[in-house]
């Protein structure tokens, strides 16, 4: 066995917070990091290995004379620092721009702190790894990955190494830990005899993983002393301590070739995609909110010169840590939550701060005529594209003479749907904005008006029935299911049977959902206790559905457009079931079917095998109308949830699931014992169907459920003298499937920083322009790529590629 080699790698896995809070983890982290600096005084060979910034930034700030301590191991080399991120977090759940912010502020601490940056990407607990992670792992400055779940009977991989591909090519030799990533005991030679099955030839050398963990603790003296014997035994392989860098960098020279694996990386946990509604909410909020806050205060910036905050770098710190993957994944205590509750708080309230500031500076300096009698309201698109868009924002004094105009003077159609004030006096203004990509519009609400008349017919809407010039959408009285969706063009009916259908499915597993991939015990459906119009005008439409099981209660209300293809659909969920699930199902009439779902800045298709799976806002359901070769889809987007599963012909979103708080098997709960329940109480959410000729590629989809995430920013403004027109657009990109996803000040001086991604796997050639400052960037896209621009403040300066980091790989 000598000509075997193990790579002994002493690590210590740390949850910052799963069985208890984040104040415990704080302090274990400082408890473990004394553990390995005192094993290293100890031990002139032991070599250390750890992960995520948050935790070395706990000790910075708590135990300075530490930090000097780590600083000087990993000068010396003994201190192996990996991982690149803020934290191990979920490698789903989390908006594309949120793993890039892993890697900006992680890599950048490291670098400031250590004088390094990790070359190898450690998520070893994480229960997935979306798609689109080689291609951000790279581009971060990271090479190669280590992880474990999904384990070998999850998912079959064609070797404990291999290269795993994204859309784009990019490519990281990627290992699988064997059996766990820590070990139990303090002698290690039932963890090594183990492995010893695991050598497959041609590769004779493994990494093996050792350390007291989950909890922390690391590497013991009897760790240690046991590798040292055990590196005597004959018939064991070589022992020797390492790193994951020195393995990788030794496999790469080793000339041999190792296979490749172009998929995302799944199934572990499925059920927790699902659970805990609010923390899945809190984080897409933040994300967009966050996003859109860093867009308008770069580009006032330039423009006003209102100061760029600095606190963003805090918020999305709050971010990041919230997405550990026992904090996101809905499996960690319930006092956990409002630990996260607390810091998205923060996160979102620097968002909306900010915000405020730059769309305030912005409409400020718009020159606005005076006029009494009239209310200007600014719409900022945070979109770098042309959208039309349903606005609301409360306001006062509207009369039956009111009318709405927009920059030019044009009469624009509006209603007044009800208001989020009872109280005399207040309305809830609702109309289609018209906006200019990346920019803003002014509209004018005159409250009395003789010469101009208020413009727009609604569509046909009863009770039960919505009907506009492209689709037909209408309710059984009984049920308060979608009796028929028709496109009206095509004569194609949409669905194969109900839609928007509550189904209650029986879920008495863990909070994880160990072991379990299908969902399908039903126990039950919603059943409409009142279906009426509720809202009727030029703008929309709107019919309620109520309905009830058991104690829960579940309000849908399904607004439909004069000049929309899309039905948007508001969700109120009281919830009083445990040991449940709900899901909403929508049998999609097509056949020789292909399903899209978003993943983190990209898709991937995906069997129609009932599975849960992982997604992001949307996903698409396409294929040929029976009996023709017409090509038809489905999109459902949602701006809360990322649980979805496909059986058969039926697409389901899951809404919520009702298992114990940090539930663990195989511990088994009393029959009469009391628990705290997840997802009991009231939540509000929103999705939209979209059903679309050809793909969703052509649809659109894409841009449909960004808007969706990322609403408008509407302003109630005065008049006053300004610089600034009254429409105006300060980026914008002429090619559909390429999407700007962030604007922001450089790291490192007042650069313009632009992040952008090819989203229809297509290669292409795009032109992105600035016309305010007379720039514009031509790029080449490969499919799915994500590219960086940096933007100089100095004119005299060119356009450059740059990495996500923000320097030069």
């Amino acid at each position: 066995m000598k000509d075997k080699k193990l790579y002994m790698i002493g690590n210590a896995h740390l949850d910052p917070v799963w069985l208890w809070q984040w104040q415990e983890g704080f302090q274990e982290a400082k408890a473990t990091f004394r553990s390995a600096l005192d094993r290293m005084k100890e031990s002139e060979d032991f070599i250390f290995t750890s992960s995520s910034a948050a935790m070395y930034e706990w000790i910075e700030n708590n135990e300075p004379a530490m930090f000097e301590e780590i600083r000087a191991r990993v000068k010396e080399g003994r201190w192996n620092i990996v991982g690149g991120w803020w934290i191990q977090p979920d490698c789903n759940i989390p908006g594309g721009e949120s793993f890039v912010r892993q890697g900006l502020y992680g890599q950048r601490y490291f670098k400031e702190k250590f004088g390094v940056t990790a070359k190898v990407g450690y998520n070893v607990d994480s229960f997935g790894h979306n798609a689109m992670l080689p291609q951000i792992l790279k581009k971060s400055g990271m090479d190669y990955y280590v992880m474990m779940r999904p384990m070998p009977n999850e998912k079959g991989l064609p070797s404990r190494l291999f290269w795993w591909q994204s859309d784009d090519g990019s490519k990281v030799l990627t290992f699988r830990i064997m059996f766990e990533y820590l070990s139990w005991g303090k002698d290690l030679e039932n963890h090594v005899r183990r492995c010893l099955g695991e050598f497959k030839e041609p590769l004779n050398d493994l990494m093996l993983f050792y350390g007291v963990g989950n909890h922390g603790g690391g590497p013991t003296k009897e760790n240690i002393e046991s590798i040292r014997r055990l590196n005597e035994e004959p018939d064991l392989p070589k022992l020797e301590f390492a790193t994951p860098d020195r393995y990788f960098k030794d496999m790469e020279a080793s000339g041999l070739d190792f296979p490749v694996v172009h998929d995302d990386l799944q199934h572990h946990a499925s059920g927790c995609y699902a659970a805990h509604s609010g923390i899945k909410q809190w984080n897409r909020q933040a994300e967009n909110r966050l996003i859109a806050a860093e867009k308008f205060s770069a580009l006032a910036s330039w423009i006003t010169g209102q100061p760029y905050p600095e606190e963003f770098t805090r918020a999305w710190k709050n971010v990041l840590f919230n997405q550990f993957h026992d904090i996101l994944a809905g499996t960690s205590l319930e006092p956990a939550y409002e630990d996260a509750r607390y810091l998205f708080g923060e996160a979102m309230a620097i968002a909306d701060r900010s915000l405020n500031y730059a769309v305030q500076s912005l409409s400020w300096n718009i020159g606005i005529e005076q006029d009494e009698t009239m209310r200007p309201i600014v719409v900022f698109n945070p979109h770098a594209w042309s959208s039309k868009v349903n606005v609301e924002l409360e306001i006062g004094g509207i009369k039956d003479n009111s009318v709405l105009v927009d920059d030019t003077g044009k009469p624009v159609p509006f209603q007044t749907v009800k208001s989020q004030a009872a109280a005399r006096g207040r309305y809830r203004l609702s109309f289609m904005a018209e906006l200019p990509p990346l920019g803003y519009r002014v509209y004018k609400l005159f409250l009395e008006s003789a010469s101009l008349k208020p413009v727009g017919e609604p569509i046909t809407a009863s009770d039960l029935v919505l009907e506009n010039s492209w689709l037909r959408l209408e309710f059984d009285k009984d049920t308060g299911f979608i009796k028929s969706l028709r496109d009206k063009k095509l004569d194609h009916e949409v669905l194969r049977g109900e839609g928007a259908r509550p189904v209650v499915i029986d879920d008495t597993s863990d909070t994880w959902s160990h072991d379990v991939l299908h969902f399908n015990r039903k126990a039950g459906q919603f059943k409409a206790v009142r279906v009426q119009r509720i809202e009727h005008g030029p703008v929309k439409s709107v019919i309620r559905v109520v309905s009830e099981y058991g104690s829960s209660r579940l309000v849908q209300d399904f607004a439909m457009y004069p000049d929309r293809d899309q039905i948007d659909v508001r969700v109120t969920v009281d919830w009083r079931e445990k040991f449940k699930m709900l899901k909403l199902v929508f049998p999609v009439n097509c056949v020789f079917s292909r399903h899209t779902y978003e993943i983190p800045y990209g898709t991937i298709e995906r069997e129609h095998n009932g599975e849960e799976e992982p997604g992001q806002s949307w996903v698409d359901y396409t294929g040929i109308v029976p009996g023709s070769n017409r090509v038809y889809g489905l999109s459902l987007m949602n701006d809360a949830k990322y649980s979805y599963s496909i059986h058969n012909k039926e697409l389901a979103l899951t809404v919520l699931r009702s298992p114990i708080y940090a539930h663990h098997d195989p511990y088994v709960p009393e029959a009469d014992g009391e628990y705290a329940f997840i997802d009991q109480g009231i939540q509000q959410f929103n999705y939209s169907l979209l059903p679309h000729e050809e793909g969703w590629e052509q649809a659109g989809t894409v841009r449909r459920a960004a808007e969706l995430n990322c609403k408008p920013v509407a302003i109630i403004e005065t008049y006053h003298e300004g610089k600034l027109p009254q429409t105006d657009s300060y980026l914008s990109v002429d090619r559909d499937n390429i999407i700007v996803s962030a604007v922001k000040k450089a790291e490192d001086n007042d650069d313009l920083i632009l992040r952008v991604y090819e989203t229809v796997k297509k290669a292409t050639t795009a032109e992105i322009s600035l016309p305010k400052w007379e720039r514009s960037i031509r790029a080449d896209f490969k499919p799915s790529e994500i590219k960086t621009f940096r933007v100089p403040a100095d004119k005299s300066l060119p356009v450059t590629e740059t990495s996500l980091l923000e320097w030069d790989l």
